[in-house]
């Protein structure tokens, strides 16, 4: 749903922001928690920046360095009604607070028998390819794949960014919000007032006919750059943003893989076990015998990152690499 007939251009940061700064105004039950959130520094990226001048610190408030009680407290609010939106600083962070999302806020509506929910979002955010090294730098979203009970969400664009944050602040589930530092200040056009995207509804960013690429977050900009490189080679590639990744929108894939009968699973997170490859298992499993060629999967290497750029640069993905991967699928020479 979009309420707005203007759109202007924000990078993705000052999407994020405008999606807060929006819910907070909607709904007094709204209100921001972590480290460093409020002015001066508003946030460690400014991403809150000028939130708690406007809305007092009573509505987006500082913490303590304490990933478990940022959690909790977000939980214990929740659960009396209020629509706390928790920012993990860092997602390597999250770590600490593991326990609390997993064992009580995925699982509160199951285990109260529907009558209590945990309408919490967590904002956490990967700065891999920062140079920010081993313990600041992972993308860990298959962890959250693989617990039941919470809805994860990884905006690629400006637009989807404020639209599926609006979208989870209001859900009546606990959601995990994924943010890539790298994207922060990328450009484009996002609606005036309110936006709201569908929490599982993928996004076909590019059309094609050859092979269809699938990925979410960052490495959907590697991928449209990858089927740029694909089209002058005369390939045309399709880029299916899946945009979240509980739900999966696994019909959108499925149609697109269909017809190009060939595809390219890529993300930033570790390829082995990672998001990647239950969507290959589902591809195969469900369209076998109509593929022309096995799914191949782009991801990070499995070790940890390195601080020093170039070294980095060799674990995670780029569009060279997906544009390698999507000749391997369709035949084609390098």
């Amino acid at each position: 749903m979009t309420i707005a007939a203007e759109t202007r251009t924000l990078t993705m940061a000052g999407a994020i922001n405008e999606a807060l700064d929006e819910a907070l105004a909607a709904d007094p039950r709204v209100f921001l928690l972590g480290e460093d959130l409020a002015d001066p520094a508003g946030g460690v990226s400014g991403v809150t920046s000028g939130l708690s001048t406007k809305y007092g610190r009573d509505r987006v408030l500082d913490t303590p360095i304490s990933e478990a009680a940022i959690a909790g407290a977000a939980i214990g609010a929740a659960i009396e009604g209020r629509l706390p939106v928790a920012e993990i600083m860092i997602m390597d962070f999250i770590t600490i607070a593991l326990d609390q999302i997993v064992n009580v806020a995925a699982k509160a509506r199951f285990m109260s028998a529907g009558r209590t929910g945990c309408p919490m979002t967590v904002r956490t955010a990967s700065f891999g390819g920062l140079g920010s090294g081993a313990t600041h730098s992972q993308s860990l979203e298959a962890w959250f794949m693989h617990v039941p009970g919470i809805k994860v969400v990884v905006p690629s664009t400006p637009a989807d960014a404020k639209g599926l944050l609006t979208a989870a602040i209001f859900d009546p589930d606990p959601c995990l919000f994924l943010e890539t530092v790298a994207l922060y200040g990328t450009r484009g056009e996002v609606p005036s007032g309110t936006h709201v995207v569908e929490i599982g509804q993928a996004d076909v960013k590019r059309s094609g006919s050859d092979v269809s690429i699938v990925c979410y977050g960052r490495a959907v900009v590697d991928a449209l750059q990858a089927a740029e490189e694909l089209a002058a080679e005369g390939m045309e590639a399709e880029v299916v943003d899946l945009r979240t990744l509980v739900p999966l929108d696994i019909d959108t894939v499925l149609e697109s893989v269909g017809r190009t009968r060939r595809a390219v699973v890529a993300h930033y997170s570790v390829e082995f076990a990672g998001p990647g490859a239950e969507i290959a298992a589902q591809i195969n499993s469900r369209l076998f015998g109509r593929l022309a060629a096995p799914v191949q999967r782009v991801g990070a290497r499995f070790r940890p990152i390195p601080s020093a750029r170039a070294l980095e640069a060799a674990v995670f993905p780029n569009a060279h690499l997906i544009a390698e991967a999507a000749r391997r699928a369709t035949g084609s020479p390098p």
